[in-house]
């Protein structure tokens, strides 16, 4: 049987090397190819390594770790590690993932590896129905997209983005380090963005608020948006104008 290969996705440090830790002395044949501490650089890792196995803390920073398992649905199979109560954990029931409870013991661990040792070679399940239990499937606001630039996918979290703007057939996506593109329409992202961060003010232009310096007026008197990690300006078309009266 090949080496089974596996991500372990905690935020906590010890209690990521304790796991580490454990899983060596239960499975020595088990290769860790990353640990990561947060949602963005577990989605790179899986997008990087391809693992069989995916040890998935519920509370990350970033992204969650319901988020990250939507898009480990089905490539790997996803043992959960949770502080959940065992309300919750009647949701594991129906075999879709393990799940480890805080703080890990040997005994409960010594289990997981059993199962998995059985699972590997076979296809990973999906994890939708799971994710509906655990409320997983209440969306939210757009925390992060999958941007091409050149011919790598980043993944990038709105919260670093300076502003979208159409582009033809594109959106650009806007940061402080570069540009990159997306194919979901502006209409689309100011419906999936929170508008308490994000203001449309222009039919092509969304703007991160926190990305505003201020406002300035060109020799027309039009109304432009001046950033801080930015030198270009940002036109506002009159209907958005009385988003910026209090500046």
């Amino acid at each position: 049987m090949p080496t089974a290969r596996a991500i372990i996705a905690e935020d906590e440090p010890l209690l990521r090397e304790e796991l580490a830790e454990l899983l060596a002395s239960l499975w020595p044949e088990l290769a860790i190819v990353a640990q990561t501490a947060d949602g963005i650089a577990t989605l790179q890792a899986l997008e990087k390594h391809s693992p069989d196995i995916l040890f998935l803390d519920i509370n990350m920073p970033g992204l969650n770790g319901l988020e990250v398992a939507r898009q480990a649905s089905g490539r790997c199979h996803v043992v959960f590690v949770t502080a959940y109560d065992h309300h919750t954990l009647a949701a594991f029931e129906q075999g879709a993932a393990d799940y480890l409870l805080k703080p890990v013991t040997t005994a409960r661990l010594a289990t997981t590896v059993a199962r998995l040792k059985e699972r590997i070679g076979r296809p990973a399940p999906a994890l939708e129905g799971l994710l509906r239990e655990l409320g997983g499937a209440q969306r939210g606001y757009l925390r992060w997209i999958n941007a091409s630039q050149g011919q790598t996918v980043r993944v990038i979290t709105v919260e670093d983005v300076c502003y979208f703007q159409a582009d033809a057939k594109y959106t650009r996506v806007v940061t402080a380090e570069g540009e990159s593109l997306i194919r979901k329409p502006i209409k689309e992202l100011s419906q999936e963005l929170d508008p308490a961060s994000f203001w449309q003010i222009h039919r092509s232009t969304i703007v991160n608020v926190h990305a505003i310096a201020g406002v300035v007026r060109d020799l027309r008197g039009r109304t432009q948006v001046r950033l801080k990690r930015r030198e270009e300006l940002l036109a506002v078309s009159d209907a958005y104008t009385q988003l910026f009266r209090q500046m």
